[in-house]
């Protein structure tokens, strides 16, 4: 085996780094064929081909048409081997549905192979820079590109669970608002349809947006109960699902839904002050922390320090 130094491994990441990226400019050039007879037409049945569609809307994952196409069955296993440690597709579509993101499953696991194709490079640029001191051993040199590219992953999947919390949280916010919003269009005779596209059409929150997919939905011929079922179920926001509930049993038992929705407005009123309280609660305990350990310790050697003081300079 020929011994590699960490001058050599360096100068072949750099070799193949200026090879892709040559083959990249290359791939990029247009190409000067005919254009085919089904990418001529594709454009002018759209609206009756799904297969057209998709060839339209289809665009080329990277500029290595054929790397992609070399390396596409083992993307596709790794996507179903992270699908498969993170919890299986329905997991992810769910935080992906919750965040507002437009991203499939399969899409984010394909950037969840970048996110960890990044932290391996990462992991083999430190474990070079270690080998070079010679601080560490081979194997630990490769556990550590491991835990890096695991570490892209981690990271990758941490911010969409970060966007979905931060989203579903607006739209808890939102939620007071937008029921007082319909209370008045309610009481002025509107009806619950009219009165959730007038909201889809005039706010511009989270909330706002979910319920414009509701009225898109009926536009389109389903009923309005489902539609509102349908969101609650992939929002699975506590709040707007007891909303939904309580809005189709009134709808079902046809009590009015003035007073219903005046007091979920109030409920959601209360819940937004109890939650308050409570992240003030935690506050408070943490803001102990520089107290005790910073202003408090400070403060006795101030008091102290002169009588020390004063004390060596007698002596």
């Amino acid at each position: 085996m020929v011994p590699v130094s960490p001058a050599v491994a360096l100068g072949v990441l750099c070799g193949l780094g200026l090879g892709v990226g040559l083959w990249a400019l290359v791939s990029m050039t247009p190409r000067l064929s005919r254009p085919r007879l089904i990418d001529r037409v594709a454009p002018y049945v759209l609206d009756v081909s799904a297969e057209a569609r998709e060839l339209v809307a289809r665009r080329p994952a990277n500029p290595l048409p054929v790397l992609g196409f070399v390396l596409a069955p083992a993307a596709a296993a790794a996507q179903r081997g992270l699908g498969v440690l993170l919890g299986g597709p329905d997991a992810t579509a769910r935080r992906l549905r919750q965040a507002g993101s437009s991203l499939s499953v399969e899409r984010f696991r394909s950037e969840q192979l970048l996110w960890a194709a990044a932290g391996a490079g990462v992991g083999i640029l430190a474990a070079v820079a270690a080998g070079r001191s010679g601080t560490l051993p081979p194997v630990a040199q490769a556990a550590a590109v491991l835990v890096f590219a695991a570490g892209g992953v981690a990271l990758r999947d941490y911010l969409l669970q970060r966007a979905a919390r931060a989203r579903l949280a607006r739209m808890e916010s939102e939620l007071p608002t937008v029921l007082e919003f319909l209370t008045l269009s309610l009481s002025a005779g509107e009806g619950i349809l009219d009165a959730v596209r007038r909201i889809s059409r005039i706010s511009a929150g989270e909330l706002a947006g979910e319920l414009g997919r509701v009225v898109a939905d009926v536009n389109t011929g389903l009923p309005f109960a489902d539609s509102l079922g349908g969101v609650a179920r992939d929002l699975r926001l506590t709040a707007f699902t007891r909303f939904v509930e309580q809005v189709t049993g009134a709808l079902d038992r046809g009590t009015p839904l003035v007073e219903v929705l005046r007091a979920q407005a109030q409920d959601s009123r209360d819940d937004a002050k109890r939650q308050l309280l409570e992240v003030a609660g935690k506050k408070e305990v943490a803001m102990l922390v520089p107290l005790v350990f910073l202003i408090l310790p400070i403060t006795v050697a101030f008091a102290i320090f002169p009588g020390i003081l004063v004390l060596q300079t007698g002596l």
